[in-house]
């Protein structure tokens, strides 16, 4: 079976390279709110931060980018591994990714209900920029673990 979606094998490599560099740096930032400075810059905001432009508010604002590139590169990353060619790629690959791709789905919503009935405010919004990850993160762990058990 011609899958025309995937990537070929070699970037699988250099998807593990960037999530492992880009995984513990990602936690290590979230847990110590460490920023590097020289990522200061004037940014481009697409929606300041009213909906309603005043005269002296400006589409463009000072930000430190080290969560932006962090989380970026590991979403690239996570997509390199997650979604490249294995070294055989046959139809029981494909139903393997096909059923680790629907059961990541199913355990992440699954989780974010829990998350709507029992986490609010501010809280909700971290929850909600963790589950951005998870999807990938869940994929990722469930193809390789049915890879693994095979």
């Amino acid at each position: 079976m011609q899958t025309k979606l995937l990537l070929p094998r070699k970037f699988k490599n250099i998807g593990w390279i960037i999530v492992a560099l880009t995984l513990p740096l990602g936690i290590w930032i979230l847990w110590s709110g460490h920023e590097f400075d020289w990522l200061n810059i004037k940014w481009y905001n697409m929606f300041p931060s009213s909906f309603f432009k005043t005269n002296n508010e400006t589409y463009y604002s000072n930000r430190n980018l080290t969560s932006t590139i962090v989380g970026v590169l590991f979403i690239i990353g996570s997509l390199m591994v997650g979604f490249s060619k294995e070294k055989i790629e046959d139809e029981y690959i494909a139903s393997i990714r096909m059923n680790a791709l629907v059961w990541a789905v199913f355990v992440n919503y699954s989780l974010l209900i829990v998350a709507f009935i029992f986490i609010y405010d501010l809280s909700f919004l971290n929850v909600m920029a963790y589950n951005m990850f998870t999807v990938l993160l869940l994929f990722i762990i469930r193809f390789h673990y049915l890879l693994f058990k095979k």
